[in-house]
């Protein structure tokens, strides 16, 4: 008798141009509105609008959302650890297309 392992895969496409309530990055996370909104006062998510009631996220600020929110969760890092290590992922992403462009080019 054989065992089949089998795994579950989940994934959302979002457009760039889509704008998302905190309430909708919120659900979408699974993070509480709190910590959207500390997010926001450390740096970390930059969304259009000025109160958190007019907030509008981006597809790009969705990306950061979860993986802020699994650096929070999976590895309990607090907000400004959060922005740190974010900041840190944002560098290395950029050295590596440099890195790139100076090995096409």
């Amino acid at each position: 008798m054989t065992q089949t392992q089998i795994t579950w895969i989940e994934g959302t496409v979002i457009d760039d141009e889509v704008h998302m309530s905190i309430v909708e990055i919120s659900q979408a996370t699974r993070a509480p509105e709190e910590l959207i909104m500390s997010w926001v006062s450390e740096g970390v998510l930059s969304p259009a609008g000025s109160s958190p009631e007019d907030w509008r996220f981006s597809g790009d600020s969705l990306k950061r959302a979860k993986t802020a929110a699994h650096l929070t969760h999976d590895l309990e890092l607090n907000t400004p650890g959060v922005a740190l290590a974010l900041d840190l992922l944002d560098e290395i992403t950029r050295l590596r297309n440099q890195l790139l462009r100076t090995n096409l080019g």
